[in-house]
């Protein structure tokens, strides 16, 4: 079964891929204690032949297909000695972090295989709390697209199955532009169109929280800018690429292109704009496609979805999603690897992408059923495939802070580009102390 209604996934996909970074667990002091305990390292190298029944911890499964349950249903039908329990959590972002948190900081074993929001991954393989995923238990990515991969790795090593992803959308009125911009220079121009039509040109999420830092980064990443080294610690921002990135956005809003009241916007914010007709062009996630596609909305019939614009083409979502980790301090990790392999099998990669959330194989996308029922998903494939993780980075909390709060105050006119850029650089140095 298909998810009879797309918008229903808000739920699912919005708190957990951008809601969540927002939470008060995120902004806790755990965050600077970057490098793992001797104990857990020792964790590390233990029960690594373990074999019998697991534990699998997620948030609460909001689709209304129970894909969670369906997984889990088809694995244990088939390991009838190795039965996966499903520990399902709240639906609130930070009750989830600070239970999973509690769990490893006390080494328990009753978790073997977590899902962690994709910031989260880089701060759990730092401390030891998570498998690292290689040597004997290293599984092949070669299938997966290789942004998913990419926010599951931490300092060149992979801690986590990527699980399910997501990627930003850019919606336009087909009505009025035919042909979706491409680049940055292009949606821009296309501005005169929307002055034309009495309408507001752009916007995506302004308001100074972690959609900020996502619309940031987007710009910087597609202007070839970067954050962090690969280490996760050292500050890349303060380069003429970052600059010319966050450049684009803060001309956009002073001249306005971005209308002003785009300044408080977050997700709903800025669907609603776009449904009630007041803007041509939004930046959002697939699950805005439902809302905007019903009866309800004035664009019902006038609107298309494309990839987001870059520099000189396609640009660069930041990456949402989920990653399947291994607890270093499971008893059965042998089982817990077979699952976090079967999580990434197409077989279970369809059953993730029917619930309605964005497979991290290539495969699943070219599925003419799914497309039917979700038409963004080319589109969608396309904004994955060229997307960039959040900063890789175990103090995530206080370098998304640094980001959003230079933007802000760039956006908004408190701060030049030259002092904003200056301002996440400093931010981000200072992130683990």
């Amino acid at each position: 079964m298909v998810l009879k209604k797309v918008s229903s996934l808000r739920s699912s996909l919005i708190p957990r891929a951008a809601v969540a970074f927002t939470s008060a667990a995120l902004l806790t002091a755990t965050f600077a204690a970057g490098c793992s305990s001797d104990s857990s390292t020792n964790a590390i190298s233990q029960n690594l032949t373990g074999r019998g029944p697991i534990t699998y911890v997620e948030g609460k499964d909001t689709t209304e297909t129970g894909a969670v349950k369906q997984l889990i249903d088809r694995w244990n039908s088939s390991h009838p000695d190795e039965k996966v329990t499903f520990k399902e959590q709240s639906n609130d972002a930070s009750q989830q972090y600070d239970d999973l948190a509690q769990h490893m900081r006390a080494k328990q074993s009753d978790y073997d295989v977590v899902a962690l929001d994709v910031p989260w991954t880089a701060e759990f393989a730092a401390k030891g709390w998570i498998q690292p995923l290689k040597d004997s238990f290293a599984i092949d990515t070669s299938t997966l697209l290789s942004p998913p991969v990419a926010s599951a790795t931490y300092n060149g090593t992979l801690y986590a199955a990527p699980r399910n992803t997501n990627g930003g959308l850019l919606y336009y009125r087909k009505d009025l532009v035919p042909e979706p911009p491409k680049t940055w220079t292009e949606l821009l121009a296309d501005c005169a169109k929307a002055k034309d039509a009495g309408i507001g040109c752009y916007s995506g999420q302004f308001a100074p929280y972690e959609g900020l830092t996502v619309n940031t980064a987007e710009l910087i990443n597609a202007y070839g800018g970067s954050f962090v080294g690969p280490d996760g610690k050292s500050p890349t921002v303060n380069s003429p690429q970052a600059r010319a990135g966050l450049q684009v956005l803060v001309d956009a809003y002073k001249n306005g292109d971005i209308p002003k009241e785009a300044i408080s916007f977050k997700e709903p914010e800025s669907q609603n704009a776009f449904a009630t007709g007041k803007l041509l062009f939004m930046r959002n996630w697939p699950s805005s496609f439902g809302d905007i596609g019903s009866d309800a909305s004035a664009v019902k019939d006038k609107f298309g979805v494309a990839p987001l614009p870059g520099k000189d083409g396609i640009g660069a979502s930041t990456l949402g999603g989920y990653n399947a980790a291994i607890s270093s301090f499971s008893k059965n990790k042998a089982t817990a690897l077979d699952f976090l392999r079967y999580l990434i099998s197409e077989d279970a990669q369809h059953i993730i992408a029917q619930g309605g959330l964005p497979s991290v194989r290539a495969s699943v996308y070219d599925d003419p059923a799914l497309i039917a029922k979700m038409p963004y998903l080319p589109a969608l494939k396309d904004s994955i495939a060229s997307a960039v993780p959040r900063p890789v980075t175990p103090f995530y909390p206080a370098v998304s802070k640094a980001i959003q709060d230079n933007a802000y105050a760039a956006l908004t006119g408190t701060k030049s580009v030259d002092d904003a850029i200056v301002g996440m650089q400093k931010g981000i140095e200072t992130a683990g102390s």
